[in-house]
């Protein structure tokens, strides 16, 4: 019997699950959204329940269709949302609180406070992250501060802890299996990437007990067995979802980058089996660990792409749904001057300010709906260029090419303006749901489907490519007056 491989994507607003054939392309997705909770201003959580739960309907669904021969199935992967946390009770395996989203921005104060005290300079050099309340280390902090007795329960061993792929794989194995990989460990601000493991010192200054960690395992790895229905089905890849893409978009060798635009925006650069240490707020984070050997990758983060549509769609109902705002861009008078500053969840990469936010400057009476949802896409731009400039000054690579994916990148409008402010040729792929892909092949590579060679001699398929129409000095310009927008923000915060 021919192979496949079942695989599960849990993202921020909702999860899907693919099963992919021999040759990894799939053969059946299913999809579930997912309810956000926002109890205060600038706070994301989920249920955790919840987010399990459709997790097993897409599961449940995929692997009962008629097109889908179960039993072929021999490997599962995962690739999951980062930084998003969970502490459970070991006993009963339900959740003490809310999940905390990786947007959220509710441990603010628990950062500063350790800012003050002068940790970052320590955290940043064993972790290759800032102290922020984006990873993990202050959200697990939080809920043991949140909940009576938690913080006496877990140095008890009665509580566990995790990022997404870590409670799921909890609840897959029926609770026999608390482990992650070595790509999500390196997001929750509690991992040494350069010893490989959980540091001690770090544990000290969060009041983390060590008991409520997981495993740390190879990203290819036996991460134990699923029970789903009447299969059982080895658990053999687990990949966060921007270091999946990475892989998915064949980003291999060192100086590959790809820009992922989903919820959040994200750009990797693969620097190989040396981290490079940045200056300019850039990310020193794992890509994988296969066979005991890590490959580094530096990243630049921003917590506001498409959540800036759904914003328009949802909150101010300037559109009825992404197609529009594309064809508003398109329309929109070039003359405009409006710059969106994208602070919704705060900034990200190199600002790293979760006190800013949001807003629209320059507008006039003559500014319309167009005109703010093409400085919204813009802005998303102008992120990706300020972080594409500086990973390529801090690795002293030449980024020719971007590989990227994401829902964003179905906008006509976007992929245009992005290539014009980059300077390069942008292709958009024909697939571009390549986060579940990327955790596929290592599930496959694990479970023997192909080998090594197999996957480096993949090329990416483009449907459509978009070339620069605006002068270099045009470009710099543009980005030049949309970061003095951001300057005046953040100095008024």
């Amino acid at each position: 019997m021919k192979p496949l491989i079942l695989t599960i994507d849990q993202g921020t607003t909702s999860s899907r699950a693919i099963v992919y054939d021999e040759a990894g392309k799939p053969l059946y997705k299913a999809q579930r959204a997912l309810e956000l909770i926002f109890p205060q201003p600038g706070w994301v959580e989920v249920d955790a329940i919840d987010l399990w739960h459709s997790v097993l309907a897409v599961v449940t669904e995929t692997i009962s269709q008629p097109a889908v021969e179960s039993g072929r199935i021999v490997a599962l992967g995962i690739t999951n949302q980062r930084e998003t946390t969970v502490v459970w009770d070991k006993k009963t395996g339900l959740p003490i609180a809310k999940a905390i989203v990786w947007q959220s921005r509710q441990t603010a104060e628990i950062c500063a406070e350790l800012r003050q005290a002068g940790a970052e300079t320590m955290i940043r050099a064993k972790t290759g992250l800032p102290l922020d309340p984006y990873f993990s280390a202050s959200k697990i902090r939080f809920i043991l501060d949140a909940v009576p007795d938690a913080q006496l329960r877990a140095e008890q061993g009665e509580l566990l802890c995790g990022t997404i792929d870590t409670w799921l794989i909890w609840q897959l194995t029926g609770g026999k299996v608390h482990a992650t990989d070595s790509s999500n460990a390196s997001r929750t601000m509690l991992f040494n990437i350069h010893s490989g493991q959980w540091d001690d010192e770090l544990l000290n200054l969060f009041d983390i007990p060590r008991l409520m960690l997981p495993e740390i395992r190879d990203s290819a790895d036996d991460f134990g067995r699923a029970q789903l229905a009447d299969l059982t089905i080895p658990i053999l890849a687990v990949l966060g979802d921007q270091q999946a893409a990475l892989y998915g978009q064949n980003c291999l060798q060192k100086g590959a980058a790809k820009s992922t635009f989903g919820t959040g925006g994200f750009l990797l650069m693969n620097t190989g089996t040396t981290p490079v240490n940045s200056d300019t707020g850039l990310l020193t984070t794992v890509a994988w660990r296969l066979d005991g050997q890590t490959t580094y990758a530096l990243e630049g983060s921003f917590f506001t792409a498409g959540s800036a549509l759904s914003w328009l769609q949802d909150s101010l109902h300037l559109i009825a749904d992404p197609s529009e705002a594309d064809q508003l861009a398109k329309a929109a008078d070039t003359r405009s001057a409006v710059h969106f500053v994208p602070a919704l969840s705060g900034l990200g990469t190199p600002w790293w300010n979760d006190r800013v936010r949001a807003s629209f400057m320059g507008m006039t009476q003559g500014t319309g709906k167009g005109e703010l949802v093409r400085s919204v896409f813009e802005a998303v731009a102008y992120q990706t260029a300020t972080i594409f400039n500086s990973m390529q000054a801090e690795s002293q690579l030449q980024l020719t090419t971007l590989q990227v994916d994401g829902g964003l990148v179905l906008s006509d409008f976007f992929l245009a303006f992005l290539s014009d402010i980059l300077q390069i040729e942008i292709g958009r792929p024909v697939d571009f749901e390549v986060t579940a892909l990327g955790v596929t092949l290592l599930a496959g590579l694990e479970a023997g489907c192909w080998s090594d060679i197999d996957i480096a001699a993949r090329t990416i398929e483009v449907n459509q490519t978009f070339r620069p129409g605006m002068t270099a000095e045009e470009s710099r310009q543009r980005l030049k007056d949309w970061q003095r927008a951001i300057e005046q923000v953040c100095s008024y915060y």
